[in-house]
């Protein structure tokens, strides 16, 4: 499966972007979808996550209330809504596809794509 991200941008704190991210080239809905985010000289950190069906959604604990993932498998996209955005939000943002919540969370295998990253660019 193939990634493509997009939706960041520049926003001030307590504005909000929604990020996108379509897949093509594999069964979507086989696939747990989740964001991560990549500030500059920091590693690379889970933000939320959302199962097959979308019925199970999971976040890191400063994107808890702020952020909402969501999934369209008849379009093959998933979307991070971000809202309350503050400046330690900055950061280049991923989308991933892997065959469960694990993956994501470090508890065995690897996400198996990644999407390119977007921007996200948050002032204070």
């Amino acid at each position: 499966v193939q990634l493509q991200a997009s939706g960041g941008g520049l926003v001030q704190a307590g504005g909000s972007l929604r990020l996108s991210c379509v897949a093509s080239g594999g069964t979507f809905d086989y696939y747990y979808m989740g964001w991560f985010r990549q500030a500059p000289g920091k590693e690379r950190e889970f933000v939320a996550g959302i199962s097959w069906g979308g019925g199970s959604t999971y976040y890191e604990d400063s994107a808890r209330g702020r952020f909402t993932i969501s999934r369209d498998n008849a379009k093959n996209t998933v979307h991070l809504q971000m809202n309350s955005l503050k400046p330690e939000d900055t950061a280049v943002y991923y989308c991933a596809a892997g065959s469960s919540l694990g993956v994501f969370l470090g508890k065995g295998g690897y996400p198996e794509a990644w999407g390119q990253g977007t921007q996200v660019t948050v002032s204070s």
